[in-house]
């Protein structure tokens, strides 16, 4: 009966991890096309645009439903790759001492409780400097009147200013940089194995999987990425 209750939470720690995993593969995708338009010149009207957005994200009774369910999934993303992990650890009888991982696995497999701490501290940061921001910090003394007659936080002109910061600027965008690439090799892993713990594995569909996988991998974080070094060497100052 305990080896039957173990085998039943385990399977429901993956289902989990799953599910919140690709349900937050599509807040990346939609995440990205909002931050792209910090690639628009400053002369262009980016200014009011991206605040635009901005509002409608914080105050859209849908997408804040769907902002509680990101949020509720990276807690639980994070608690079940903890939980996963230690399950993991227990359930070799030698320890991590002895084990030889094999060659066959891919190393961001191997390595997911770390990748995915890197990336649970740059979530905390980024949520601290720009949304935290946002919603409670010292943004009020910038608000201005839209053409909708909307008041709007300032959020561009702190994004944009981050990063093109003469002082930290540069760091900043490296350390973006560095946290792109850690879900980078978390998605490599993460998003075909997230198919396969819901039970799409079919030798039809895996190979498609698989690169699909592997180019959203590479594709979307690279695309975050360049936003800030964009930002910080090519955008007009402002």
């Amino acid at each position: 009966m305990a080896k039957s209750a173990l085998l039943k939470s385990s399977l429901a720690k993956k289902y989990w991890m799953a599910f919140t995993g690709l349900f937050l593969c599509l807040f990346l995708v939609g995440h990205l096309f909002g931050n792209l338009q910090l690639l628009i010149p400053v002369s262009e009207g980016a200014r009011d645009q991206f605040n635009e957005y901005a509002l409608f994200m914080t105050t859209n009774p849908a997408v804040k439903v769907l902002s509680y369910l990101t949020y509720i999934s990276i807690i639980f993303h994070a608690i079940d790759g903890i939980l996963l992990t230690l399950h993991n650890r227990k359930a070799r009888p030698q320890g991590y001492v002895s084990f030889k991982p094999s060659t066959n696995t891919m190393w961001s497999s191997r390595n997911m409780g770390v990748l995915g701490t890197v990336i649970l501290a740059f979530i905390v940061v980024h949520m601290t400097m720009f949304w935290g921001e946002m919603k409670f910090g010292g943004l009020d003394d910038t608000v201005y009147t839209t053409a909708n007659g909307e008041e709007v936080k300032d959020l561009y002109t702190l994004t944009i200013k981050t990063f093109q910061d003469a002082q930290y600027g540069l760091l900043w965008a490296i350390a973006y940089a560095v946290a792109m690439l850690a879900i980078g090799f978390h998605l490599s892993h993460g998003f075909s194995s997230g198919f396969q713990s819901l039970g799409v594995n079919h030798p039809k569909y895996n190979g498609f999987i698989k690169k699909f996988g592997f180019a959203f991998a590479v594709l979307v974080p690279l695309a975050f990425a360049v936003i800030p070094f964009y930002i910080h060497f090519v955008l007009e100052k402002i």
